[in-house]
């Protein structure tokens, strides 16, 4: 089994900006593991403000033996052993947990969606983001949107109802709203519910700061709109943690280390009665369709970042009606152009 690796520079087609961030690209490690003649494809998307680089991936990955991986894999056994390599760095881990299912894929012969147990026929449509920024450009971006049905906006900021007004100025369609931790007054942000919900609002992504567990319920407990835990929402053992402070949460690879672990996400939110959605950081295809493999398994799905970038170097995955669409290729049917 041999891994390989390699930097690239996901270039954003407009600065991508939220609450309290801004840039213009996100740093990628593309991966591949190598066995019996298969080549399984992975990807470590690292915004900025996660925490990651392309020199903490490098640090990492010189640490793993690829020798631990022994087929049939044990994905259990795997993140264990990724984790004994150092805390934290779940883009990394995510990276190289994409490639090993994709891998698994294509030695067992099977898409990874029918491994996982996913229902093509339950996939649910995604939203198409727009990050905060001028009338006119926000304008802009709604109009080149693809033919996705769901718009997400962005929030967080004092300009709030100005934002969707612009978006109500140009479309109808549904919105999902991510306020990225912005908000910080209660009664305000309670107000800011009910006006949401009038204007076709169908959930709130992380109104309050992460840490910040009694008004996130507090919130919750009152609004009209189901409340999304996102960036309080790490990895599996943050779900019991959810349970009476959000409606739901959202899941993302970058931050789960990979599908394995989103996936027991996915099965330990159902058991405790909450929502679920599925997201993304700025992406490739190749993490997108990770994502996509389980996105059937979740209420919500936010995987729009080839959409939002210019360098895409995998072909773009069959997108029709505003929803993704599962392939039959074995493994995550990833497409190098």
């Amino acid at each position: 089994m041999k891994l390989t690796y390699q930097p690239f520079e996901l270039q954003l087609k407009h600065t991508f900006t939220i609450a309290k961030f801004s840039r213009t690209s996100t740093p990628i490690m593309l991966l591949k593991i190598a066995h019996e003649g298969f080549i399984g494809y992975g990807e470590a998307s690292m915004v900025p403000y996660m925490g990651e680089s392309l020199q903490s991936a490098n640090e990492f990955l010189s640490k793993v033996d690829v020798a631990q991986f022994k087929y049939p894999f044990d994905f259990a056994e795997i993140i264990s052993y990724l984790d004994s390599l150092a805390p934290d760095n779940p883009a990394i881990k995510a990276g190289i947990d994409i490639a090993l299912h994709d891998l698994d894929g294509k030695l067992q012969q099977k898409p990874c969606w029918q491994i996982l147990g996913s229902d093509p026929a339950k996939m649910p449509l995604t939203s198409f983001t727009i990050g905060i920024d001028t009338r006119e450009m926000m304008s802009r971006k709604v109009k080149e949107a693809p033919a996705c049905k769901i718009i997400k906006v962005k929030l967080g900021r004092d300009s709030d109802k100005e934002l969707i007004k612009t978006i109500r100025s140009v479309t109808n369609l549904p919105l999902f709203v991510d306020a990225n931790q912005g908000w910080t007054n209660l009664e305000q942000s309670l107000d800011m519910c009910h006006w949401l919900h009038e204007r076709g609002v169908l959930l709130i992504e992380q109104p309050m700061l992460k840490t910040d567990l009694d008004s996130n319920a507090w919130l919750t407990e009152r609004s009209p709109i189901p409340i999304i835990g996102d960036e309080s929402i790490q990895r599996l053992p943050d779900v019991e943690k959810a349970k009476g402070v959000y409606h739901g949460i959202n899941i993302k690879l970058m931050k789960s280390a990979g599908m394995y672990e989103a996936h027991q996400m996915i099965l330990k939110a159902r058991e405790l009665g909450l929502s679920l959605m599925i997201g993304c950081m700025s992406e490739t295809s190749c993490a997108t369709l990770a994502g996509i493999a389980l996105a059937p398994q979740c209420d919500w799905a936010d995987l729009d970042g080839p959409f939002l970038t210019s360098n895409n170097p995998y072909k773009m995955p069959d997108f029709k009606d505003g929803k993704w669409v599962l392939g039959k290729e074995n493994g995550l049917g990833i497409s190098p152009l």
